[in-house]
């Protein structure tokens, strides 16, 4: 996240799972655009146009809109544009970043623009922190273009280097039967605490960038650990990393979410970690052996719910019928 990384430099270890955005595009015989969020119950109808109002409805979509509008020219016709996602908004889990992607690439698709990885995820964090001018990082857009494990550096001047990760599948398989993904029951606007971070970049407020330091060694740190199958080190490694992330600003956690961390690693859990910028949504926990049924059962009690998942190698995919 800048300033950090444009200072420092960022890394980041990043999994993509098999919760998903779609995003689909109906050309229209009428000069028509309709956007609908099938999930949210939401839909939008415009007389076609170059420019589509930001008015706090669907603007995700809107916002890719009069970008390729801005940068490619006029769509071809009206066009119906559907989209539905998997993970609930403010879950920490990139959604949103997803999403976009997801309509980045249907755009793509249907108008033949000749963007690769790099580009697509690239315009995809254009559209979210320049055009719609939404605080937060790049790592979601470029995992969720790319898919897969990837060990990823972050530099000043939007420099990118995704370094995909060659695991043995059974420390994949052992990640997955020991992390186990729950959601808190609340969602929360990381808008506000990404702002309060980047402040304390800003005026140099040492402790959390010795914070952001930490995390960034943790990335470190949890490659090595995945790539020599040193997998029960992850817990620890996350652990470290919970109690660092807490001092980057205030709102990251709270004490809900501390009592549900505190209880999980009670009941055997190593190590977790809250998902995103933090304040609410996801959190995930390394359960080695199979503690997992303890703690599940341990934090049954506080509300949330768990999800499953499997590790994906795909990222982006389109095709056009």
């Amino acid at each position: 996240m800048s300033p950090y990384c444009d200072l420092y430099g960022g890394a980041i270890l990043n999994a993509t799972i098999s919760l998903f955005a779609y995003a689909s595009i109906e050309p229209l015989r009428e000069p028509k655009i309709i956007i609908e969020a099938v999930d949210r119950a939401e839909m939008v109808v415009y007389d076609f146009a170059d420019t589509l109002p930001i008015n706090n409805t669907l603007d995700l979509a809107k916002g890719v809109y009069n970008y390729i509008f801005r940068k490619y020219g006029p769509v071809p016709s009206g066009f119906k544009l559907s989209t539905t996602v998997d993970a609930p908004a403010g879950s920490g889990l990139g959604s949103s970043s997803t999403l976009v992607v997801a309509i980045i690439g249907v755009f793509a698709e249907w108008l033949n623009l000749p963007l690769g990885e790099y580009d697509i995820a690239q315009m995809a964090y254009d559209v979210e922190r320049v055009e719609l001018n939404m605080a937060g990082g790049r790592q979601d857009q470029y995992a969720a273009t790319f898919g897969g494990v990837n060990f990823m550096e972050f530099y000043k001047d939007n420099k990118v280097i995704v370094n995909p990760l060659r695991i043995k599948q059974k420390y994949l398989y052992e990640l997955e039967n020991n992390l186990l993904l729950f959601f808190t029951a609340t969602s929360r606007l990381s808008s506000t605490i990404i702002e309060a971070q980047s402040r304390n970049v800003k005026e140099n407020r040492q402790e959390s960038i010795d914070a952001m330091h930490y995390l960034k060694e943790q990335a470190v740190m949890m490659k090595e650990a995945v790539l020599q199958g040193n997998i029960h080190q992850i817990g620890g490694i996350l652990d470290f990393g919970f109690r660092y992330k807490k001092q980057m600003a205030m709102g990251i956690t709270n004490d809900s979410m501390d009592e549900i961390y505190e209880a999980a690693l009670k009941a055997g859990a190593t190590g977790g970690k809250i998902s995103g910028a933090g304040g609410g949504g996801f959190m995930m926990f390394y359960c080695p052996g199979n503690s997992r049924y303890s703690v599940k059962k341990a934090l049954e009690s506080f509300g949330g719910s768990f999800s499953r998942y499997q590790f994906t190698e795909r990222g982006l995919v389109t095709w056009s019928i």
